[in-house]
């Protein structure tokens, strides 16, 4: 069984739309990218601008988490500058990253 993203209520196989509260069911995908940390601001903005993007995960080449970015489409600039000066910060601290990103379909 599957679970609402919005209500966490649990739904049978094949639904479309949460029966409890009406929101569209939908499957999440997630890819993965190696970056330097030169190119670490440039590529989250750029994925942040692709609008399907749900959630942006950074990880230090050895797999330790540095930062979780929910990406939910009513993000602004004003929100999402914080975020952007922090994954400033931790590439000037590390070579390489990998970025996991969450799409829903």
């Amino acid at each position: 069984m599957t679970r609402c993203d919005k209500c966490g209520a649990e739904m049978p196989e094949g639904a479309n739309y949460c029966l409890k509260c009406g929101s569209k069911l939908g499957r999440v995908v997630t890819e993965q990218f190696s970056v330097d940390s030169d190119d670490l601001v440039k590529k989250v903005k750029d994925l942040l601008h692709e609008g399907n993007v749900t959630k942006i995960i950074v990880k230090d080449e050895k797999g330790n988490l540095l930062l979780e970015v929910p990406a939910t489409a009513g993000l602004i600039g004003v929100v999402l500058a914080p975020w952007l000066a922090a994954l400033g910060t931790i590439a000037a601290l590390v070579t390489r990253c990998t970025i996991s990103v969450e799409r829903k379909e």
